[in-house]
């Protein structure tokens, strides 16, 4: 039995080959699971601009494009040995009807294209995207670009700072591992040690200064918490990565560098100011190559 039986792709509003689609295959045809296809379609761009109203019967007609579109994709996916059913949503709350279907559904795995919008309004507005990785309660695959349909290096992103998350960084572990394991790619596991915030609190004041033996303890104590956490999970030590840096820009340049095609991460619930500066996980959506799995803390 594979790693996933139930796996749910959000078809892209325009109906567009897509990413999304490339890895929603390639991972149904690897573990046998059903492969859910799923479009949450919004009334026209129109109705929201003049404030129209749309009739049951123009609902339906403007549906019936996607569900022949659907039904067309569907067959030539089953020629090809998946088990593939369909569903159309005509919706105003993406967001809630998304999260919805999720609960009935019950996925193993989220599948979705990410949708690149404008810094500007991502300012001024969440995006569903990370919406979903904040509210979703199953695992959220972003798909930015799928150059092997399968992937070949898998990346777990860990941050074991904080003794709180050990469950969360176990859950990221493992999660890597089942993708890796049901795309036979090599895992590796990736801890971008930023030491800034320590600049930043009282530790300086309390030392008294910031010199370098006081950085060399923290860096070796953070180094310790990371080799506990990857024997815990038995990652071989050629593929434990320990890299001071700011966490983007660090996992970013490891993906270049390895040419790693998922990397994993975790999201927690945040309220106030952290909310509105996104997480890391959110913040790397937009920054990263290849595409990013979140799990829930």
């Amino acid at each position: 039995m594979g790693q996933y039986q139930r796996l749910l792709l959000i078809v892209e509003p325009d109906l567009h080959p897509c990413a999304a689609m490339r890895r929603a295959c390639a991972l149904a045809r690897a573990s046998g699971a059903v492969l859910h296809l799923c479009a949450f379609v919004q009334p026209p761009a129109r109705t929201h601009l003049w404030g129209e109203k749309i009739d049951e019967a123009s609902v339906q007609r403007y549906l019936h494009r996607y569900r022949r579109w659907m039904v067309e994709e569907a067959a030539l996916l089953r020629e090809e040995g998946l088990d593939v059913t369909t569903h159309v949503v005509w919706t105003l709350h993406p967001l809630l009807d998304i999260l919805r279907y999720v609960e009935q559904f019950q996925p193993d795995l989220l599948i979705k294209d990410v949708t690149l919008e404008p810094l500007l309004k991502r300012v001024f507005a969440t995006p569903l995207d990370c919406h979903l990785l904040r509210d979703c309660p199953v695992p959220v695959h972003l798909v930015n670009q799928a150059v092997h349909g399968l992937p070949r290096r898998v990346v777990a992103a860990v941050d074991p700072s904080d003794p709180d998350a050990n469950a969360l960084n176990e859950r990221i572990v493992q999660t890597a591992t089942a993708l890796a394991r049901q795309c036979d790619a090599s895992l590796h596991l990736l801890y971008a040690c930023d030491l800034s915030p320590a600049f930043n609190g009282e530790a300086s004041l309390l030392a008294g200064a910031w010199d370098d033996d006081f950085a060399d303890a923290l860096r070796e104590s953070l180094h310790a918490a990371f080799i506990s956490l990857a024997e815990r999970c038995d990652v071989p030590a050629e593929r434990r990565h320990f890299v001071v840096g700011l966490p983007v820009p660090v996992i970013q340049e490891f993906i270049d560098e390895f040419e790693a095609d998922v990397v994993v991460m975790g999201t927690v619930h945040r309220a106030g100011l952290e909310r509105l500066i996104g997480s890391t996980t959110e913040r790397a959506l937009y920054s990263v190559p290849g595409s990013v799995l979140a799990v829930k803390g």
